[in-house]
């Protein structure tokens, strides 16, 4: 790359290019700016003749001489601008630097990746430079076999790139250590902090010896990242390729749609049939979920589209197979989720689409990234909502910083964003349901500056928690209900105790001595010499009048059924009415 014009600074050296500004924070290492300049080992001169490389990178030509200096180094750029070969080559020439090269059990250089496919992909890397070396390298990652991994650790390795899960299952398992150790790489910092693998990274840096070389490369420099280097990074250089602002590549011509999200497939399926019939169709399409991506790719596929999808539900043979077709042109639309925002490396993509609008702006920076590498140039279009409105600021800096045309409509979100209270929720639902209210004029403050000895609380006895200022809270005196006028007022409405509230005195529970319950002395329980329950002399049939039954009457009930219910059986009657039977 044909360097301009240069400025230095007492604390940082700047370097400007034809499209990018690199600042270095320390000063004192020229830059590499051709692979001549270089002390490279022939096998790697041949690889870069075989790869057709010509000038480094700006991130390359400055990590280069600080890395071959033993330095920690700390390096923010974009996606696509050369970061794998920045640090692979040094990670190489350590191992060069070593007396003897041989395989062991325990790495010499290891490489954490956040995904998959970034890690197979800096493994292709080293593979390329390594074809007439006899430094060896090894992957591990998980969704594939173990068994097959462990087979190629024991044969031994110099070179060990991994993802930070399936390292900790295998050093559980002590099949291997990192106490020899001595070149450390996290590629993509901020992601693997993005995806919760803090933990695992701490536990991985403590079985590594502190005295050893760190490089840390990230696409932005959020607190997370800075705080992680300012732990594990020993007096570190941080170079870094454009603004320290989030920014797009430039050369990345950005689009965004305003529609409704009906609208989405619509607009989708007259895009691709636009895009097929262009030159260069290799499309990568993003939607917010894996049950998002199947339904686009069969929509795509009942018309007539040649469309592969791949997501984290994916075997890892199916996403290889999947980045297999895409790569070769057979099925040119590739529908996504964010697993292959990083890891994805394909240097033909023309265009990205965003049918739906990610989580953060860094991961919109991040998707059209895959665009517009190795000084390519691409199109990204974004279908944008207004349940993403709360994002819509944030594009905005985005495209303009990358000197874009802004949709109106996306001003228009931009400003009503500012007045929802929007909180985390991706839909209105989750803003406060309305405009922010606006604040009263302070309540009169000048009013305020009373006596508290005069107007506080008012006193009890007259003013029961009156307002502490006249005017306050539309002035309790006058509008809230005021106690001794309008709140029922307890000496004249509420219920006046001395009138109504059954005076205690007087009139209270019917005074028991004339009204209540009659006197126990003399009419209480209605007398029971005069009227309770009757006069015993009258009660239960009066036995001198109304005698017992006789004791042999339920015998004799039992014996005659037909005699009288209340006299005794006499035999004799049966005897006469026989005598007149006959007789008759």
């Amino acid at each position: 790359m044909e360097y301009k014009e240069s400025a230095v600074n007492d604390d940082s050296q700047q370097t400007v290019t034809s499209n990018v500004t690199v600042s270095v924070t320390e000063d004192g290492y020229p830059q590499i700016t051709n692979f001549s300049d270089g002390d490279f080992p022939e096998f790697i001169k041949k690889a870069f003749e075989k790869q057709g490389f010509k000038t480094p990178t700006p991130i390359q030509s400055h990590v280069w001489p600080i890395a071959f200096k033993g330095r920690d180094i700390v390096g923010v750029a974009q996606t696509g601008s050369g970061k794998t070969l920045a640090f692979s080559l040094p990670a190489i020439l350590h191992i060069c630097d070593k007396e003897h090269i041989v395989r062991k059990n325990e790495p010499t250089v290891l490489i954490l990746a956040p995904t998959r496919e970034l890690v197979q992909q800096i493994n292709t890397v080293f593979n390329n430079f390594l074809v007439e070396s006899s430094i060896t390298n090894v992957c591990v990652f998980g969704g594939a076999s173990k068994e097959s991994q462990l087979y190629n650790l024991d044969k031994g390795f110099n070179i060990l790139i991994a993802t930070p899960g399936r390292l900790i299952d295998f050093l559980e398992s002590r099949r291997f250590t990192l106490k020899g150790c001595t070149f450390l790489v996290l590629d993509e910092a901020d992601r693997m902090l993005d995806m919760g693998f803090e933990p695992q990274i701490r536990a991985i840096l403590e079985e590594l010896p502190t005295e050893r070389q760190t490089l840390m490369f990230s696409a932005t420099w959020p607190d997370e990242v800075r705080s992680l280097a300012e732990e594990f990074l020993s007096n570190y250089v941080q170079v870094n390729v454009g603004g320290m602002q989030l920014s797009a590549n430039h050369k990345i011509k950005q689009i965004v749609e305003i529609l409704d999200e009906e609208e989405k497939d619509v607009k989708l399926l007259e895009l691709l049939k636009n895009i097929m019939n262009e030159q260069e169709t290799k499309t990568l399409i993003f939607a917010a979920t894996k049950v998002r991506v199947s339904e686009l790719t069969n929509n795509l596929k009942n018309e007539g589209l040649a469309v592969i999808s791949m997501h984290g539900n994916k075997s890892q043979n199916e996403r290889e197979y999947a980045l297999k077709q895409f790569r070769n042109g057979t099925r040119p639309i590739l529908v996504a989720t964010d697993v292959a925002a990083r890891g994805l490396d394909v240097d033909d993509i023309k265009y990205v689409i965003n049918v739906d609008y990610p989580n953060s702006s860094e991961d919109y920076v991040h998707r059209i990234g895959r665009t517009a590498r190795s000084n390519n140039s691409g199109t990204a279009y974004t279908f944008f909502t207004f349940q993403d409105m709360k994002q819509a600021k944030e594009l905005v800096d985005i495209l303009t910083e990358a000197k874009q045309d802004v949709n109106p409509a996306l001003y228009n979100l931009a400003e009503m964003s500012k007045t929802f209270r929007c909180g985390k929720g991706r839909s209105l639902g989750a803003c406060g349901g309305g405009p922010k209210p606006k604040k009263q004029d302070n309540y009169h403050k000048k009013e305020q500056d009373y006596k508290r000895g005069n107007y506080r609380n008012r006193g009890h006895d007259n003013y029961r928690n009156q307002d502490r200022d006249n005017s306050r809270n539309w002035g309790r005196d006058n509008r809230n209900w005021d106690r001794d006028n309008k709140n029922w007022d307890r000496d004249n409405k509420n219920w006046d105790r001395d009138n109504k509230n059954w005076d205690h005195d007087n009139k209270r529970n019917w005074k028991q001595d004339d009204c209540k319950n009659e006197d126990r002395g003399n009419k209480r329980n209605w007398n029971r010499d005069d009227c309770n329950d009757g006069d015993r002399d009258y009660r239960d049939w009066n036995k001198d009048n109304y005698p017992k039954k006789p004791k042999h009457y339920e015998d004799d009930k039992k014996a005659s059924p037909r005699q009288n219910k209340y006299q005794p059986y006499d035999s004799s009657n049966d005897s006469n009415l026989l005598l007149q039977y006959i007789q008759f």
